[in-house]
């Protein structure tokens, strides 16, 4: 294996991450934006209003993007294997 079949493989890596992270870390940026927005309007100071909503929708968008998230991380392994048998 030569140096630019590891940097195509580390660039594939941090792709692949990116692509798990972002829908995750955009739906908790909107959430975050929303109760804050919501937090200012009323003046509601309230610490449990800020993370409970946004626990809830991570993990009501993780069920929701689990199978592209899985998909993602299948093909990426399966690219590396096939590298790997073909040498």
């Amino acid at each position: 294996m030569d140096q630019q079949a590891v940097l195509d493989i580390a660039r594939e890596g941090i792709i692949v991450l990116v692509k798990l992270a972002a829908p995750l870390m955009i739906v908790s940026l909107v959430v975050g934006l929303v109760i804050s927005l919501f937090q200012a309007l009323t003046q509601i100071q309230e610490m449990t209003l800020a993370f409970v909503p946004k626990i809830l929708v991570i993990f009501l968008s993780l069920l929701i993007f689990l199978p592209f998230m899985m998909a993602t991380l299948l093909a990426f392994t399966n690219g590396l294997a096939e590298r790997i048998v073909t040498g």
